[in-house]
Order: structure tokens, then sequence, then C-alpha cells
């Protein structure tokens, strides 16, 4: 005789949760990846242009530099609010979860991590090669946590989304989703308690809970959560509330210019969640939403080490950076189909196959003596 069907009451309401992840109803979301594709190459405009000329100087003045370009990583922030969020409405149990951010993450990153330190090694790019145990330990992605250097600067921002998604974990666990909003409140007031403590007592508080927290960033993960929900049309005021706050925490603790940047990502997700971005259907920005991970992963030492080598050699500064352009992004399409996207389907279905098998010994009655 078989079970009743699962669900769970979530902040979406309640859910089938017997059955498969494929069959449940799913909104597309290619407008959001492509997105995410356009944050990954303004961070790496930035880095080919600004940054690349602050550490090592080109031999000429470039006709273009991207110095916000770096902001790129507040939208990824934002978006991974919307999704993880989506994410954990649609999961069933904590393992899920854990499996899926394994798989998705940590396959391409062991192999960037190992790319990108035969490349930097072998280079010699000044002030970025680490040794082998340091390599080894950025295997963890938490390893600054312990003091460990970043064999690249980009990994930084790994350690914030971890924290981020092992934070909304313990939501899931405590079964506090349905109560984000006043989740999301405290966690904005927390920000706020900082900022006040410092600005008007002069009081530093402990910076361990402050990074722990990722009190800095929760503004921008506020906004993707409550965006989603507003898409999902769950508590329209709220939302806005939400939105609201976070814009105003940044602008007062962070600056002016950090709350537009944070009210400009707002609206682009929007947008391109409920598919009003037609523009980010062409393949091109498809393609670039596809490897927007892979591409994150590997575009900065090793683009810097393709921009000094040629210059090195005397090819135009321009003629370079497009060279490291063109590197990286076969780079990164080759690692996330060779193996991102195999070794993601391997692992999800390898576990999907031992939970089934599972379910019918847990189910089954004890054996007569």
């Amino acid at each position: 005789m078989s079970s009743p069907p699962t669900t769970s009451i979530t902040a979406a309401g309640p859910q089938r949760l017997d059955l498969p992840a494929d069959q449940r109803p799913r909104r597309r979301l290619a407008q959001v990846d492509a997105l995410r594709g356009l944050a990954a190459v303004a961070v790496m405009a930035f880095h080919y242009t600004t940054r690349y000329d602050e550490l090592y100087g080109f031999g000429r003045p470039l006709p273009v530099y991207v110095p916000w370009g770096y902001l790129g990583v507040n939208l990824f922030f934002v978006i991974s609010g919307f999704v993880i969020f989506m994410t954990l409405e649609r999961t069933r149990t904590s393992l899920d979860f854990v499996v899926s951010r394994f798989s998705r993450l940590f396959p391409a990153y062991w192999t960037a991590v190992a790319v990108t330190f035969v490349v930097t090694a072998a280079f010699g790019l000044p002030g970025k090669v680490v040794g082998v145990r340091d390599a080894v330990l950025n295997l963890l992605m938490i390893h600054g946590l312990f003091h460990v250097p970043h064999l690249d600067g980009v990994y930084w921002t790994l350690e914030v989304e971890l924290l981020f998604y092992a934070f909304m974990l313990a939501l899931y666990r405590l079964s506090l989703l349905t109560r984000i909003h006043l989740v999301l409140v405290v966690w904005l007031a927390v920000r706020w308690v900082y900022f006040v403590v410092d600005a008007k007592l002069g009081i530093n508080l402990p910076f361990i809970v402050y990074r722990l927290g990722i009190v800095a960033y929760i503004p921008f993960f506020a906004i993707g959560i409550a965006v989603y929900l507003a898409v999902r049309g769950n508590h329209p005021r709220r939302n806005a509330g939400i939105i609201a706050l976070a814009l105003v925490t940044l602008t007062v603790t962070e600056s002016a210019m950090l709350g537009f940047v944070g009210g400009l990502c707002a609206a682009s997700l929007w947008l391109a969640a409920t598919g009003r971005l037609r523009l980010l259907r062409n393949p091109l920005f498809v393609w670039l939403g596809m490897i927007s991970y892979t591409l994150y992963l590997l575009h900065e030492n090793i683009g810097w080490c393709v921009i000094m080598l040629l210059e090195r050699v005397g090819a135009p500064t321009m003629l370079a950076i497009a060279a490291a352009l063109a590197v990286v992004l076969a780079a990164a399409s080759a690692l996330t189909f060779a193996v991102e996207r195999p070794a993601m389907r391997a692992i999800r279905q390898r576990y999907k196959t031992r939970r089934a098998l599972a379910v019918p010994a847990l189910q089954a009655p004890p054996e007569s003596s």
C-alpha cells in the first residue's frame, strides 16, 4: 500500500514533496541566469581594466576603464538571496539542500583551484602565487576564516555565499522560513546596531560576529529574498517594506551610491524574474548565464597572466585584453560542460538512487522471529 503524499508548509503554502524535482512546477529563470552572466562580465571588465592597472600598470592608458564593475558582486548576492530561498522552498530535507549546493559549487570550484594554481605558479604572477599547502586549504572554500591567503582574489565572495547558505539552512531546520520577513528585519537590525554603536559610541563590537553573520552583505541578500516573494505574490507590502529597509540601511550605513546600486539590483532582478528583460533571451546572454559561475572562478589570475604575457612581447594592450577574454571564456565553457554539469548530474543521480533504495528499507515491516 503506497504512502500518502508528503507535503510541506512553506512561505508559499503547502507543496507536494513526493514528486520528483523535475515534475514540480518550475518557473523558467533563464533571464535571471543571464543577469548573473552580465554580473560576471562586469566583474571581469573591472579586473581587466581598473584593477590590473592598479596592480601592474598598462604600458599605455586604456581608452575605456570599468571602475564600477566590481559592483557586479552585489548583484550576485541579490540573485543568491532570490535563488536560495526558492531552492529551500522546494527542498524536502536538509540533506537535499546540502547535496544540491555541494554538487553545484564544489566540483567546478576544486577544478578551478587546481587550474588556477598551476597557471599562476607556472607564470609566476607577481603577488598571487601561493604555496601548495595554502592551495590545498583553498579547497575548503572557507579558508579565509583561518587567515589562509586566497589563491584567487574572487574567492572571498564564496565564503560569504557559504555562510549565507548555512544561515538559510538553519532557518529551514528551525521552520522559520514562514516568518522570513521578521527574520530579515532582525537581521538588518544587527547592521544598524553595529553602525550606531561604532558611529555614536565609538565602540567596536566583535568583528567575528560581524564576519560570520555576513552583516555587511545582509541588505543585498534580503533584497533578493524579498524580490522572490514579490514575484510569487506573497505579502506585497511586507516585501516592499523589506526592500525599502534594506535600501535605507545601505544608504545610511554604507553610502548613497550603494543604496542606489541596491535599488538598481532589485529592479533588474524583478524585471528578469518576471520575464520583462527580453533582451536577456539573446543566445549570447543565455550562454553567459550558463557559464557565469565558472567564468567568475577562472577569470582573474588566468586572465591577468594572459594580459601580462602578451604585453611583455609587445602586443597592443587592447589585443591582450581581448585575448584574455577569449581564453577565459573558452576555459569557463570547458569547465562548465566537461566538469560542472556532468559532476552535478552524477552526484545528484547517485544521491537520488541511494535515497530511493533507502526509503523502502525504512518502510518495510520488521521480519517475524
